[in-house]
């Protein structure tokens, strides 16, 4: 387990009704992690129980017999995803296997969510599993992803009723808004700007004298170094016949090695444009130190980063007989407009 993993989730399975404990929360995530958004169909993911127990914070020995009991009953956990007319109950596991020992643990998703978590093409989100793991309410993690996953709209209202069934904030005292703000809402507020690579400042919407609904200002949090792939929309879908030129640019541009999918998120940010990967690549190479190149570039290309003015020392990365492209024909071709 690495607190660097990246948890990629559809919005669909984000934003949709549950109630998971904290340590049930950071089970699923923390598997989620070690999912890769590429593959096929899910795999047995196996962990050390030390591991678990540190993740979940068990630290007493005696109580490593609460491990299979809180597997046993995160299996039990079924919920609702709404698809059009349909209602798709599911659960999140489909196995949990122990054997005596061995000190390891094997679970294993269910494969009803298959298409909730691979080979996600739009509406999903990636984030890393260290923004989740150090939260100490679940209500701060279920606030995190809705956010997260709303991130590029920067506003996002919803009304009370619905947010506390997203978020699973069941107990009778959260029927009065004073406590359900300031246990829930406020507590997580915090938490987030401390902890995550977001923030949030929120609005009261009333009707009448009621609070009817809170309307969330999502903004980045850059007093954290948690760079981060951001919130993916709805993409384009170029056939990948079309796309694995850009791919294959992008992948020579960058020294790092990344992914095709990154490489196609980074395409995307940039609508298309090289010049503009190459120009804040070069921007990259003279920054601070960089934890997440991917995310980090996804951020200069939407924020415009400006190079500092100073002396470039010419490298091998600008010091080469570049391709020459049609750029318009393959902007028009990654985003669909020669169809």
């Amino acid at each position: 387990m690495d607190k660097n993993y990246i948890v990629t989730k559809s919005n669909n399975l984000i934003n949709c009704n549950y109630d998971l404990s904290l340590q049930e929360q950071k089970i699923i995530l923390t598997l989620a992690s070690m999912v890769q958004p590429q593959d096929d169909n899910f795999k047995p993911y196996i962990f050390k129980i030390k591991d678990f127990m540190k993740l979940l914070g068990v630290d007493n020995k005696a109580k490593y017999t609460e491990i299979p009991k809180i597997t046993k009953e995160l299996m039990q956990k079924v919920f609702e995803i709404k698809k059009g007319n349909k209602i798709i109950q599911l659960a999140w596991l489909s196995s949990a296997e122990y054997e005596k020992g061995t000190g390891m643990v094997e679970l294993e998703f269910s494969p009803k969510l298959k298409p909730y978590m691979l080979g996600l093409k739009e509406f999903y989100t990636s984030y890393k599993l260290d923004n989740v793991l150090s939260l100490k309410s679940k209500y701060s993690i279920r606030l995190y992803e809705i956010l997260k996953s709303n991130a590029y709209r920067k506003c996002i209202e919803i009304e009370i009723e619905e947010l506390k069934n997203m978020v699973g904030s069941k107990e009778k005292a959260y029927n009065i808004y004073n406590n359900f703000k300031n246990r829930i809402i406020t507590k997580a507020q915090k938490e987030l700007a401390e902890k995550t690579d977001i923030n949030f400042d929120y609005e009261e919407v009333k009707t009448g004298r009621k609070v009817t609904s809170i309307k969330f200002y999502i903004t980045s949090n850059k007093d954290t170094c948690k760079s981060e792939i951001a919130a993916t929309l709805a993409e384009p879908k170029p056939k990948p016949q079309q796309n694995i030129d850009h791919i294959k640019l992008v992948k020579e541009i960058i020294k790092e090695e990344i992914t095709d999918q990154e490489a196609q998120s980074i395409l995307i940010s940039a609508n298309g444009d090289i010049n503009i990967i190459k120009e804040k690549y070069r921007c990259s190479q003279r920054a601070a130190k960089i934890t997440n190149m991917v995310g980090w570039l996804i951020d200069a290309i939407k924020k415009d980063y400006k190079p500092p003015i100073s002396k470039v020392k010419v490298d091998k990365f600008n010091d080469y007989a570049q391709r020459v492209y049609d750029f318009e024909k393959l902007e028009k071709g990654l985003l669909g407009w020669d169809k």
